[in-house]
């Protein structure tokens, strides 16, 4: 048996873009995709604070430390620039690796960018 579990988060970034014509996605800062472990073409859910929508789509790499959060195709119909969203992926592994598994959560600073250690 296998069971889902948080593996990346991206918590309470802010959306700056939101592309309409553009076919499906969300584009992310490549520096944000690397500290969650994201990877470009992966299944995300992503949470808007600021209305209660969830949703789910893929990930494209955005440019490396653009601070890019960009909702794109039918999901910027699910987001306004300036919205709080929170992104995540889920793994499926066994229970026994679930319980020493850790995922990868960021907080991103202001303008998306990684808090500086």
């Amino acid at each position: 048996m296998l069971v889902e579990v948080l593996k990346s988060k991206i918590h309470c970034a802010t959306v700056t873009e939101a592309n309409l014509h553009y076919m499906g996605s969300i584009t992310i800062d490549e520096a944000l995709m690397d500290a969650a472990g994201l990877i470009a073409g992966e299944r995300v859910y992503i949470v808007n604070n600021m209305n209660g929508e969830r949703f789910d789509t893929y990930v494209i790499r955005g440019p490396r430390n653009s601070g890019c959060i960009c909702l794109n195709g039918a999901a910027a119909r699910k987001v306004q620039v300036g919205d709080v969203v929170i992104i995540m992926a889920y793994a499926q592994m066994t229970p026994d690796e679930a319980q020493t598994f850790t995922p990868h959560i960021i907080f991103p600073a202001e303008g998306n960018t990684l808090p500086q250690a």
